[in-house]
């Protein structure tokens, strides 16, 4: 390897640690680097590969490579220059993989039995990390009398998945362990069997970059079951280095490979770490008095907030403080919640009289047991039927519906965030099913799952789909402030619990009515809208502002591996005899 681009490999491990899949860039890069003669020096002692090249090919005509039949069937084709992807350095050879194996064939389908003492290969058995037999079933012995000695696999055999979409390619070798053990691979495994070719440097080429994007674009068949075909196996391209320098490049790559496992392991262990410092202090923020903590964890932002996930954990938690009454002080002046409840019941029944409603069905009391903490003096537990008209709006066929009205769907609202996407008029968007009409300043809840967290209060007059549920607030309930109680964790997790149906699991008519929620005086609910508005708007720039660092470190690893690819393309020291 270039003396300069090894260093610069070393110097960027911590480069690499700090982007986002940076480390498996670095294993892609390693492995890149190792096939094209970029990884170790080579050394002009070194027996050039056209000797290694005579050597098998005087092996496979003796016929005696570990008592098979090496003979070709067919001649395989010269290799074209424009095949060729890149220049090998001196000493090396663009072989086809026929040429310097013995057998290269997939298995065939076994005689299954439930249990017996021989097992079959299949492409569960076949791992990165090595061959796992746990999944391995069972052949009957008495089949194996019509297997060709040659199908029986042989330690440091390479086996290829060759069949279907997402395990196709993955490899690993026979290990010492099943030496003299009768096995057998099925017809979804390729067996590969080098002569005089060292496995492990067979199969890291197998894993490298070059050679598995490589594989779907070659493979044939449906989606599902793509294949990859013996004669593309035996006619695949390897650059084939000296013998010498293949353990050179085995055990280069098993170092840097080493160096990224420690990596990955720190990198487990910090994130861990810094969720359970997070987990932590959002605890001591739940369990603290009103805003005694808060200054705290804002004094820590930095540490704490590197990662997404925290700043999604920090959105649960500030909902939660929300309803606990420990996001703002409470004022003795504000009337209490129970004057607001009077002033509703009473409004419902002016409305019941004057026939703009129906007279709502009871509510059931809400018992000591099924509230879950203590409120704040001045709030009420409630159910929501109590403090709204759920699902109160009238319904309307499509010929009801004018051209220019707001057409409302489920996809139009961006999941997490509640975003309006889009605004769509019912001309664009015709349909002739019955849709909801909902007013200004009311809740639209969407009671699909996976939408039960897509809650967004109508800036407007329109109509939307039966998948969405418009809530009126009452008066004297902050559209905001329901909007949050919708969107809190705990009453999602109540609703989740609710759904009926399969395929598109969803909320009945009415499960949500009964569901308990904290109420506090009209005037604190208005502070505690403004104060998460104020909390997100921190909770989005936190966002933007690990977004701006990823981005950043993952320039920053493009740039180095550039750098470290353009290093590598230097010419390689000339071999000297």
């Amino acid at each position: 390897m270039n003396k300069q681009a090894a260093q610069l490999l070393e110097q960027h491990f911590d480069t690499a640690f700090a982007a986002p899949d940076g480390i498996a860039k670095l294993r892609e890069l390693i492995l890149t680097l190792a096939m094209q003669g970029k990884l170790v020096e080579q050394d002009p002692n070194d027996p050039p590969a056209s000797v290694l090249l005579k050597e098998i090919e005087a092996e496979r005509k003796r016929g005696s490579h570990e008592g098979t039949k090496t003979r070709r069937k067919e001649k395989l084709p010269p290799i074209k220059p424009e095949e060729v992807p890149y220049e090998l350095p001196q000493g090396w050879e663009w072989v086809r993989l026929g040429e310097i194996c013995s057998y290269i064939q997939r298995g065939t389908g076994p005689k299954y039995v439930d249990f017996s003492t021989r097992r079959v290969i299949s492409q569960k058995c076949v791992r990165w990390y090595g061959l796992d037999l746990d999944p391995a079933r069972y052949i009957d012995p008495t089949s194996l009398k019509k297997y060709e000695p040659i199908r029986f696999l042989r330690v440091g055999d390479l086996l290829w998945n060759s069949t279907g979409t997402g395990t196709i390619g993955r490899a690993c070798l026979v290990p010492q362990t099943l030496e003299g053990v009768e096995i057998v691979a099925d017809s979804h495994v390729t067996v590969v069997r080098p002569i005089d070719v060292s496995p492990m440097f067979l199969w890291r080429w197998v894993q490298s970059p070059t050679v598995q994007n490589e594989i779907e674009e070659s493979a044939s068949g449906t989606t599902n079951q793509i294949e990859l075909n013996t004669s593309t196996v035996i006619n695949h391209l390897i650059p084939l280095p000296p013998l010498p320098e293949q353990d050179r490049i085995v055990a280069r790559i098993d170092q840097l490979m080493a160096r990224c496992d420690e990596l990955e392991e720190l990198h487990k262990e910090r994130e861990e770490k810094r969720l359970a410092v997070h987990a932590a202090a959002v605890k001591q923020l739940l369990d603290a008095p009103t805003g005694s903590a808060w200054d705290s964890i804002q004094q820590h932002f930095g540490e704490l907030y590197t990662v997404k996930e925290n700043v999604d954990e920090l959105r649960k938690a500030i909902l939660q403080l929300a309803v606990m009454g420990h996001l703002v002080p409470q004022d003795p002046n504000d009337p209490p919640a129970s004057e607001l409840l009077k002033e509703i019941e009473a409004e419902k029944q002016r409305m019941v009289k004057a026939g703009k409603i129906k007279k709502p069905k009871p509510l059931p009391p809400i018992k000591r047991e099924d509230v879950p903490y203590e409120l704040p003096q001045g709030w009420e537990w409630v159910r929501l039927g109590a403090i709204t008209e759920y699902n109160g709006r009238k319904n309307i066929s499509g010929d009801e519906i004018t051209p220019d009205t707001w057409l409302l769907d489920l996809e139009d609202i961006e999941k997490g965030t509640s975003r309006i996407l889009n605004r769509v008029k019912f001309s664009e968007r015709q349909s002739k099913s019955t849709k909801s009409t909902f007013q200004k300043g009311d809740v639209l809840y969407g009671k699909l799952r996976p939408y039960l967290d897509k809650v967004v209060v109508a800036d407007s007059d329109g109509v939307c789909t039966t998948e969405i549920v418009p809530i009126v607030p009452l008066n004297g309930i902050h559209s905001e402030f329901l909007r949050w109680l919708l969107k809190r964790p705990a009453f999602l997790a109540h609703v989740n619990s609710l759904m009926y149906g399969v395929k598109m699991p969803r909320l009945g008519t009415d499960d949500a009515v009964t569901s308990i929620h904290p109420l506090p005086p009209l005037p604190e609910q208005h502070r505690i809208v403004a104060r998460i508005d104020q909390l997100m708007v921190l909770c989005d720039t936190l966002d933007y502002q690990i977004e701006a660092a990823t981005d950043k470190r993952t320039e920053l690893l493009n740039a180095l591996m550039a750098n470290l690819s353009k290093e590598a393309a230097q010419p390689s020291q000339p071999r000297t005899s």
